[in-house]
């Protein structure tokens, strides 16, 4: 076993405060690119599709400048909805497009939130019938095909608080229902939040899993969260997302498992905040990736 790790190591909007294509809440996405490269990452996520400029020529110079890549990004739809291909379809489309003629290699496909996120009141069942789950399935089976063929990207399914696939029962069903190629993107945060172990979780199924997004979850906001019943994304805007330091993940042992498995994938660091007083994501992104390279993850 080789005691090195191979991983790439990115960011991506998201540590920086940004949910949506458009808000005054959140950092100018000059100022986003800026920061990223100036934290220390090479590799970016694009974010919301429309918060960074559609024209691939401008978008193109605008990370060159900055010396960024770009490894991916997310499309986001109700995968058990019927009649929601059409929609879905439509994203996927206009994000591969970008993606393709960006040389990234990823798009991540998230599940629709089963509440709303300010008041944290249900919006469907948290859990699928069979009926919705085998509708599930057809979605992320679908937006994989195409993605593969039409874009020569890898979709990778990214389990999500507050959708259907989030704890670590639906999470194994997804890997045993899936064709063997269909592979997912584990976000150890999001995992964490829901108490599975990133770490098992990984050794079990590293094969299936090239992407990750590496975050971690202050455990006294969860076990508050919890208790109270705060909606997600008002637990995100009281720092339930913390420093990869200081949180619940273990990440030494998670780098471990990693060098255990050899695996040579991708990290996207993630800390999920929003609302994100602009001054307040770069020393954090720069913490993070400091604390990163001093434990061998890159």
């Amino acid at each position: 076993m080789s005691n090195t790790l191979n991983l790439t190591i990115g960011s991506a909007p998201d540590s920086w405060g940004v949910w949506f294509a458009s808000d005054p809440k959140q950092t100018p996405w000059q100022r986003c690119l800026d920061e990223i490269a100036a934290a220390g990452y090479e590799w970016t996520e694009l974010g919301p599709l429309g918060y960074l400029p559609a024209g691939v020529s401008t978008l193109k110079a605008e990370l060159g400048r900055r010396g960024l890549k770009t490894s991916g990004t997310f499309v986001q739809a109700d995968l058990a909805q019927p009649g929601i291909w059409s929609k879905l379809e439509a994203q996927v489309l206009q994000a591969g497009e970008v993606l393709a003629q960006l040389d990234a290699k990823f798009l991540v496909l998230i599940d629709g939130i089963y509440t709303d996120e300010r008041t944290g009141a249900p919006l469907q069942p948290a859990r699928l019938d069979e009926a919705g789950w085998g509708r599930f399935l057809d979605s992320v089976h679908k937006v994989d095909e195409l993605a593969r063929t039409k874009f020569g990207l890898r979709m990778v399914f990214h389990p999500h608080a507050d959708t259907h696939v989030e704890y670590a029962d639906q999470m194994e069903r997804f890997f045993t229902d899936t064709d063997s190629h269909v592979a997912m993107c584990l976000d150890t945060g999001h995992f964490a939040y829901r108490h599975g172990d990133p770490v098992a979780f990984m050794r079990k199924h590293h094969r299936r899993i090239p992407y990750l997004h590496i975050k971690s979850v202050d455990a006294t906001i969860r076990d508050r969260v919890e208790a109270e019943g705060i909606p997600f994304g008002k637990a995100v805007g009281m720092d339930m997302f913390c420093e990869l330091a200081r949180g619940v993940v273990d990440f030494i042992a998670f780098r471990d498992v990693l060098i255990e498995c050899g695996y040579q994938g991708w990290a996207i660091v993630e800390q999920d905040m929003y609302p994100a007083p602009f001054d307040k994501p770069l020393p954090i992104a720069m913490r993070n990736r400091a604390y990163l390279r001093q434990i061998g993850m890159g």
